[in-house]
């Protein structure tokens, strides 16, 4: 797929408002990469297919009933700041907390979150430094091993509460390694962007 092709499939399933916020947001991250590594350089020329789609895939597996999202280790936004934009279309209700410990890159969510005028909370912390957030939906992208992010979400799901993880080509051998200290039941759902990659859906995760 191309990047044109990308962006042609995000349009087809959005409103033009949203489009716009998500043009928007790219503009601005563009502005802003050139003093913060809010994204590897490499991935500019593709960024509607490395970042705005594979990010917005991770929306499509919330729960109806889902009300209250954190995203661990946000950095340039992805994916929590896309599904935050995608919300404000489909879902106005649903309270999404990005969570990052880097100062500059915060500011730069908090400024994109408030001129695209999405809901969108931002959080400077350490993930272990959190409050139990009650989330029903804990997502990260490209921020830690399996099991490391097992330990980080247990604290903040509710009860059902489920985790998204996006995982590359070795998610098999994370999956494994995660399991000799956790016990979950875990779909991993084939990434629409990357033919090796994996959203993993983690449900009923417990301590092994």
């Amino acid at each position: 797929m191309t990047d044109d092709e990308a962006k042609a499939t995000l349009a087809a399933r959005v409103s033009r408002e949203t489009l716009e916020r998500l043009e928007l947001y790219l503009d601005l991250l563009v502005k802003w990469q050139g003093t913060i590594n809010l994204v590897a350089p490499s991935t500019l020329s593709q960024i509607w297919l490395r970042h705005m789609l594979d990010s917005a895939q991770v929306f499509d597996h919330l729960a109806d009933t889902a009300t209250r999202w954190i995203d661990f280790g946000s950095g340039g936004g992805f994916p929590g700041l896309v599904c935050a934009a995608l919300a404000a279309e489909k879902r106005p209700d649903l309270q999404i907390t990005l969570v990052e410990s880097d100062l500059r890159k915060g500011a730069f969510l908090r400024e994109t979150a408030r001129q695209m005028g999405v809901r969108a909370g931002v959080l400077t912390r350490r993930v272990e430094d959190l409050q139990p957030a009650n989330a029903d939906v804990v997502s990260a992208r490209a921020l830690a091993p399996l099991a490391t992010l097992c330990r980080y979400a247990l604290p903040h799901l509710a009860p059902n509460g489920i985790c998204l993880f996006q995982k590359g080509a070795r998610y098999a051998e994370e999956l494994e390694t995660a399991r000799q200290d956790w016990q979950m039941d875990a779909t991993a759902i084939a990434s629409v962007t990357d033919p090796e990659a994996v959203l993993l859906r983690l449900e009923n995760l417990q301590h092994a």
